[in-house]
């Protein structure tokens, strides 16, 4: 049976997190805060927190100076995966990625599903590795980041997940984490 086997370590993620909205700030980020916040609950650290705005090379920018640093395991961005204009996330990141991790994408939103029904459709929620850092894309809104996270997150980067977990493949844990 899949879940958490609570008798095995909890090894702790570096986790960024990036908003990317033209209209947020550190005071109306919830988005944001929320991801901060449940990772380091967790037991993660919270390695980086930014945002920037809705352009492909702002978000590009500083996603890749965050898979270039060793200290960051994992991205984690809200925001910019809609149908808007103005919505280039995928167009920023996919790019950078040498493998996509198509299954977050039906993950998250037969999660999604539960909470917003057929509106989950609205959202190129995706996720992939750039270099050895793994980079999770998901809405902007808060409720979209609390799925991510409790649904999603929470279980596939917890090493006690089993059958496996991501954690494995974190190059400082790869041959710790099964």
């Amino acid at each position: 049976m899949a879940g958490i086997e609570p008798d095995l370590p909890f090894y702790p993620l570096n986790i960024a997190v990036l908003t990317v909205s033209d209209t947020r700030d550190e005071i109306t980020d919830t988005s944001g805060a929320l991801l901060a916040q449940r990772l380091q609950a967790a037991g993660h650290v919270l390695a980086a927190k930014a945002i920037v705005k809705d352009e492909v090379d702002a978000i590009r920018a500083q996603v890749g100076r965050w898979v270039e640093d060793v200290q960051v395991d994992v991205v984690i961005t809200t925001g910019g995966t809609g149908f808007s204009p103005r919505d280039v996330t995928p167009e920023a990141l996919k790019p950078l990625f040498r493998r996509e991790l198509d299954g977050f994408a039906v993950v998250f939103h037969m999660a999604s599903l539960k909470t917003v029904g057929v509106a989950t459709l609205q959202s190129r929620a995706f996720a992939g590795q750039a270099e050895d850092t793994f980079v999770f894309c998901v809405p902007g809104s808060t409720g979209a980041c609390r799925d991510a996270w409790d649904l999603v997150l929470a279980e596939e980067l917890d090493s006690r997940f089993r059958p496996c977990s991501l954690v494995g493949q974190i190059p400082r844990y790869r041959g710790i984490c099964p």
